[in-house]
């Protein structure tokens, strides 16, 4: 018995037909052809190593925003969109 989880994923308009319509070719569910996908992909990852240090790049600030949730994903782009939306 499996654990699921639910999520949101972005993908491209004719990603998502394409991978509709072929799921439903193959007699399978959108989601269990994505379950799929991404265990195939996993699969395929070559073994874990050392994992590397990663430098990141800091730029004085003031900390997170007010009003900034990063605990959820879907606040952060509806913030992100506003920010960029044509005025």
């Amino acid at each position: 018995m499996y654990l699921c989880m639910r999520t949101t994923v972005l993908l491209e308009d004719h990603l998502l037909s394409e991978a509709k319509v072929y799921a439903a070719r193959t007699g399978r569910t959108f989601t269990a052809l994505v379950s799929d996908a991404l265990r195939e992909v996993l699969a395929r990852r070559s073994p874990a190593g050392k994992p590397q240090r990663v430098r990141l790049t800091t730029f004085k600030g003031e900390g997170v925003r007010p009003g900034v949730d990063l605990d959820s994903n879907a606040a952060l782009l509806d913030l992100m969109e506003r920010d960029h939306a044509p005025r």
